[in-house]
């Protein structure tokens, strides 16, 4: 039997940032673009990119770091657009856990990574940080970082500023604790990456499915991008429609992560090439890519202007710091103006 369906797997059960794909769900957006769009959730979220990769699904969302990755382990994906760009990522743990600002306190310590490549990650800053990976004790949490913290069976772990660190931080203030007790070793400034990009989450395509459907991929891209638009535009409102689709949606923790996620979202889904060039050369440097990789990236299905480049990427991140922490102390809905 064969089907019309594009089959899309998220990259967890659904999240906050998931919003654009349910608004243009919802909204009848994938429906007035001429495609029929059947929405999957993982069990496991290191599968995803081999579904996709070997064909079983056609479209998903992925990290960049594990894109990259997947096609240079023999499961052929491309991405065609970004939804999350460049969120804070790093270790997170709880003031009091013994574990400072100093990398080197992590030592003798248990930490959580939600697939492979977060290990890999920790084992190369161990070497940066003069360790060896039989300095800690490894823990796959998948995306429990934050609960695996709070039940303590790891001291830290690897996770997202709009994500993990909001359920460390929803932990504390129901404890009475102050929310500021949730910290990150962010990874970008440990490993002097320069950007957050290696978890910029990403559309993705199989590279057979994308060979023969560029029009629907095109399509799905530009329901997608209406659907940001509208989200952009009217947070409140769309939030409210999301959380009458999916329930579960509705809980404080789950607004607050939007609230967070909010500035994140990608307004143009562009693939940013400056952070491509820099994860590429990250995933060389991990190993989990050959020295003649190509990055495996397209543009070309979104039919929409490229927005110029950020000019001072290391200046927009200090200012999405400073506007993440206001948004920590105050929350709305707010977007980061950079020129």
């Amino acid at each position: 039997m064969s089907t019309e369906k594009i089959s899309f797997l998220l990259n967890w059960q659904p999240t906050p940032y998931h919003i654009p794909i349910y608004i243009a769900q919802t909204k009848g957006f994938y429906k007035e673009e001429g495609v029929d769009i059947s929405i999957l959730e993982p069990s496991n979220p290191s599968d995803v990119t081999e579904l996709i990769g070997s064909g079983k699904i056609d479209m998903g969302l992925k990290a960049m770091v594990h894109t990259l990755a997947a096609k240079a382990r023999g499961f052929p994906v491309t991405s065609v657009g970004s939804l999350l760009d460049e969120p804070f990522t790093g270790v997170l743990y709880l003031e009091g856990s013994g574990i400072t600002s100093d990398f080197t306190s992590l030592k003798g310590k248990k930490i959580g990574y939600v697939g492979e490549f977060g290990k890999i990650q920790i084992d190369e800053l161990t070497k940066h940080y003069g360790m060896t990976p039989d300095d800690y004790t490894p823990v796959r949490c998948g995306m429990n970082v934050a609960k695996y913290i709070i039940e303590g069976k790891i001291d830290a772990g690897i996770g997202i500023e709009c994500i993990q660190q909001v359920e460390l931080e929803d932990y504390l203030r129901k404890q009475g604790r102050p929310i500021s007790d949730a910290k990150m070793l962010r990874i970008d400034k440990l490993a002097e990456l320069g950007c957050c990009c290696f978890c910029t989450i990403l559309y993705i395509c199989n590279d057979e499915f994308l060979k023969a459907n560029p029009e629907k991929v095109k399509k799905f891209l530009k329901a997608t991008k209406r659907a940001t638009d509208y989200i952009l535009a009217h947070p409140k409102q769309a939030w409210e429609e999301y959380s009458d689709f999916k329930p579960q949606m509705t809980s404080e923790l789950n607004s607050k992560m939007f609230e967070r996620c909010f500035a994140y979202f990608s307004d143009s889904l562009y693939n940013v090439h400056r952070d491509w060039k820099k994860v590429t050369a990250y995933g060389k440097r991990l190993e989990i890519l050959p020295p003649d990789y190509e990055s495996n990236y397209s543009n070309e299905y979104l039919s929409w202007p490229e927005p110029k480049e950020v000019e001072d990427p290391t200046g927009a991140q200090n200012l999405m710091l400073k506007h993440q922490e206001e948004c920590k102390s105050c929350g709305g809905y707010r977007r980061l103006a950079v020129n």
